[in-house]
């Protein structure tokens, strides 16, 4: 398991236990995260579990691929720290990852 802090748009957080293998998308619809509705089941075709991840961890996540960057254009209020948390695949190593949930996904 691995924890990851999830920041709503007004600065609440909610820190859940993740499966390893899972992704990011996946611990927040498991443990009741609001804010990412994930329409397409991580199918890569919706851009509805947009989330900023925290520089700090940036560095630490494997590249966006270019089908997720082609998506990620197509989410609102997008940053240098977007992804899609369908796409972050859970590891022990990103324990303690934070993401944010931009306040455009309500």
């Amino acid at each position: 398991m691995a924890q990851i802090t999830f920041r709503q748009a007004d600065g609440t957080t909610q820190t859940v236990d993740a499966n390893i293998g899972d992704s990011v998308m996946r611990a927040a619809q498991d443990n009741g995260v609001e804010g990412l509705a994930a329409e397409c089941g991580g199918c890569l075709t919706c851009a509805t579990c947009h989330a900023y991840v925290d520089p700090a961890w940036l560095v630490k996540l494997e590249p966006a691929s270019e089908e997720e960057q082609i998506m990620i254009e197509c989410a609102i209020d997008v940053r240098p720290t977007s992804r899609l948390t369908c796409q972050i695949l859970v590891t022990e190593e990103l324990s303690g990852l934070v993401v944010e949930i931009p306040a455009s996904q309500y």
